[in-house]
């Protein structure tokens, strides 16, 4: 038996004359999808398979599909003569294009037996000369394929080989899917073997010494595997310690290592190639002169082992020296070895000489996290998915790891400079913080913050640019934007969709053990970023802004001016500008009554149903009444539309308790509950019952603009706090009130036990209210039991990751990060709200 090992991904090319039976090998071994038959795509264009003169039509298809298959990662096979060189190198040409091997398969069988077999078919009008022409061509073809750039030739000889054959798939060198670590991935080392050690010691790895006390091994009592990502080598003090070190872990198992361009360069230079001793290449050389001529030859073949990047845990983290690109993962070709080695230049070099990268990472939109070296940068930054964890140590920075999945940034300092830069290690690619790029949100991205991570869809951003860039405020004073709120679990209680009981056990569930319960207005979320000075300040001309929670003016001017005036008093009254030493701050609020913002909605979605049902159904009434008088059997559907009169009456009454009268300002009030943000802070940190108390200031200072926020505090663990909470959200309800949202006491950046963010509040809404959302008749008892099936897990995940994404940016609006920073997180909030999600909920 003879075996074929192939690539999992790889174009393979079947070889030999007609008749060799190269479509019955196909069939035998691959599946149909995985084979492009040259005659099949002729009959495609010509509707005839021997219609020679479509072959040209018949390849150009062949070609594009072949593309399109190797494009998606699918393994290829060609069945056709492939007797030709130029009908090789279009192969050859595809393979390269999708960064991919190319592979060759030759049946070579006996003239006579091809011809025999050419004979019997029907569908076959070949001449005997043309097979021996083939046959001819067959034998040249042997010494061509690896010239030609076939990476695995396989050659066949005989009908008993070609039946005996198997084939086995091999993984690409690249291929780890099967490691899922914990991993802790080591940046650039160049040669600072202590700065190594002190890093291992402090990731929690235990050094093996050999008997010159020597490091040749680590190993972590946890069972992580170290990857590095190369550059282990020049500039710094200790090239062959840190070889040593590193090559005896690969030995043993405990790390896997990927090659920089600096060992690709001294690969070179042992290989007796003419190399110029720069970049920190004349220092290595030297510390290698000291060590013996095996320990030289170890460090060659190591170096020359090593495989440009690796795919790992599944296909969900990628490892190479100077990154990846989506379309270069797990694919191997020259140009994958390059762009990982050396990353990719604009072709124009900077003021210091140094060419000037390609930013791929800011393009980068796929779902493998990529981890990488290679450009020294000051502070590790996620972009994308992506991390370079090069922080310059040999340059006087430090030395850093990323623990995975950990996500985790473990570094120690530099003893020293070791090695000048030519670029200062604090420089950065010049970008002023206010300047906005489309290519900061557009398309699918992946963001990573201090709490959390999430992907954005390409659909969804390109619903917030809309919004963003047609509707939302400046976006300096764009700073946040609050998250969805979930609902409580879906009560059993009789007549119930929603009740305190089980907004209450979600919270215990979590562990926790305090709340308070805040009475929920019934009006229009505000946003109020408003300055001490009318003049503004750090965010641009202006003094405030109040917004929507989707970020458009609110009432437009001079409303929003009138509004913030009064805000800027009632906060210098209340003496908080001195007090939390400021001179803005950022507010969260509601602003009541609902139908002064939202009068056309209630006018078109809500009035009309309620004026259609009571005009429409006393007439039913009346109607069935008169059948009744005349003996028809109408009482059931008499008492139905009794009953959906009473339930529109309620249903009108509900969204009636919410509209009032304005004119202006006059007649609107404003319900704050949270500050947010102040100069130099966030206080997401803070308690609720600070930001509550600090609310009723602002009230005490304006009692007839602003309205306070009634509450309660509830120990879950008290049984009268409990049901007296119970009993306040029943009265507040039966009054015509919304209901509450109940809250983490703790404060807004709450975590459960296990680490994870507390969603931020939980709505409880009222039996009434709840009308007004899900129809008039929705408490009948069929009506309920359908609505109990309601799921709610995709906007509860929704308002984690909003909330996530808020807290991120109040803290760099406090960390005073650059704008466009700050703006992609607020972007994203606003893309997620693109999400399918039930709005009723």
């Amino acid at each position: 038996m003879t075996v074929l090992d192939i690539p999992e991904l790889a174009l393979v090319a079947l070889v030999g004359v007609s008749g060799s039976g190269k479509s019955t090998f196909a069939r035998r071994h691959f599946l149909p999808s995985q084979v492009l038959s040259s005659d099949a795509f002729r009959a495609m264009v010509a509707d005839d398979e021997n219609d020679q003169s479509a072959s040209a039509d018949a390849f150009d298809a062949l070609h594009y599909v072949a593309g399109k298959r190797l494009r998606a990662g699918r393994l290829t096979v060609v069945d056709a003569t492939n007797l030709q060189p130029h009908a090789r190198a279009g192969l050859v040409r595809v393979a390269r294009e999708h960064d991919v091997l190319p592979v060759a398969i030759v049946l070579d069988v006996p003239e006579a037996l091809a011809w025999a077999r050419t004979e019997v078919r029907a569908d076959r009008t070949l001449g005997r000369q043309v097979l021996t022409r083939m046959q001819r061509d067959l034998r040249r073809t042997y010494g061509q394929l690896a010239r030609e750039g076939f990476r695995k030739v396989h050659v066949l000889r005989g009908p008993e080989e070609i039946d005996a054959a198997e084939v086995r798939y091999e993984k690409l060198f690249n291929d780890r899917r099967e490691l899922t670590g914990p991993f802790d991935i080591v940046g650039d080392v160049h040669g600072c073997r202590a700065e190594l050690e002190s890093l291992l010691v402090r990731l929690g790895w235990r050094l093996h010494r050999d008997e010159q006390g020597r490091p040749v091994d680590a190993t972590h009592p946890a069972g992580r595997t170290a990857v590095f990502v190369g550059d282990l080598v020049d500039r710094g003090p200790d090239s062959p310690g840190v070889l040593r070190l590193v090559m005896g872990m690969v030995a043993t198992g405990h790390a896997i290592c990927v090659p920089g361009n600096h060992e690709q360069k001294l690969l070179r230079r042992l290989r007796g190639r003419d190399v110029r001793l720069t970049h920190g290449l004349a220092e290595t050389m030297a510390q290698l002169e000291a060590e013996s001529p095996e320990f030289v030859s170890t460090v060659a073949s190591f170096v020359d082992g090593l495989v440009s990047h690796f795919v790992l845990d599944g296909g969900r983290l990628v490892v190479a020296h100077a990154g990846l690109k989506e379309e270069y993962q797990g694919r191997a070709s020259g140009r994958v070895r390059a762009f990982a080695l050396f990353g990719e230049t604009t072709g124009e070099t900077d003021e210091y000489g140094l060419p000037v990268r390609y930013p791929w990472a800011r393009d980068y939109r796929g779902s493998a996290m990529v981890v990488y070296g290679h450009t020294p940068t000051p502070e590790p930054e996620w972009v994308n998915n992506t991390i370079c964890i090069d922080t310059g140590c040999v340059f006087g920075g430090r030395l850093t790891a990323l623990r995975y999945p950990e996500r985790e940034l473990v570094s120690v300092a530099a003893e020293r400079e070791w090695y000048a830069p030519a670029r200062p290690l604090t420089a950065a690619p010049a970008r002023p913080d206010e300047v906005l790029e489309l290519g900061d949100v557009a398309g699918r991205r992946h963001i990573e913050h201090g709490y959390g991570s999430l992907t954005v869809p390409a659909e969804n951003a390109a619903a917030a640019l809309e919004v963003m860039s047609r509707f939302a405020v400046d976006p300096r004073w764009l700073t946040w934007l609050p998250p969805t709120m979930a609902p409580c679990s879906t009560s059993r209680q009789e007549g119930f969709l929603e009740h305190p009981a089980d907004a209450f056990a979600d919270y215990r569930a979590a562990g926790v053990d305090r709340v308070v319960c805040e009475e929920k207005h019934m009006g229009s979320r505000a946003v109020v970023l408003v300055c001490r000075d009318r003049d503004g300040g750090r965010f641009g001309p202006g003094g405030g802004v109040v917004h929507t929670r989707t970020g458009r003016p609110f009432f437009g001017e001079p409303l929003d001016t009138e509004l913030l005036d009064r805000v800027r008093l009632a906060i210098g009254a209340a003496g908080l500008w001195d007090e939390l030493e400021t001179d803005w701050l950022l507010l969260d609020a509601e602003l009541l009554p609902w139908s002064a913002k939202a009068g056309g909605l209630i006018r078109e979605q809500y009035a009309g149903v309620g004026a259609a049902g009571r005009a429409a159904l006393p007439a039913v009434r009346e109607a069935l009444d008169s059948a009744a008088a005349r003996g028809l059997p109408v009482g059931e559907l008499r008492d139905r539309m009794a009953r959906r009169h009473d339930e529109v009456r309620a249903y009108s009454a509900a969204y009636r308790a919410y509209v009032r009268p304005t004119e202006g300002l006059r007649g609107v009030t404003l319900a704050p509950f949270a500050v947010l943000a102040g100069s130099g802070s966030s206080y997401a940190d803070r308690d609720h019952g600070w930001h509550l108390d600090l609310a009723d200031r602002l009230c005490a200072a304006d009692p007839e603009f602003f309205t306070r926020t009634r509450r309660q505090v509830v120990h879950l663990a008290a049984e009268a706090q409990v049901a007296a909470a119970t009993d306040w959200w029943l009265a507040l309800t039966a009054a015509g009130g919304e209901g509450m949202v109940v809250k983490p006491y703790a404060g807004l950046a709450a975590r459960s036990e296990r680490g994870s963010l507390l969603q931020p509040g939980i709505k409880c809404r009222g039996r009434e209210y709840l009308r007004i959302i899900y129809g008039p008749g929705y408490d009948e008892p069929e009506q309920l039991r359908l609505l109990r099936q309601r799921s709610l897990g995709r906007k509860r995940g929704l308002a984690l990751r909003e909330h996530g994404l808020g807290l991120a940016a109040l803290d760099g609006l406090a960390d005073g990060v650059p704008l466009w920073r700050r703006h992609a997180l607020v972007f994203a909030i606003l893309a997620c709200e693109s999400e399918p999600v039930d709005p009723r909920l």
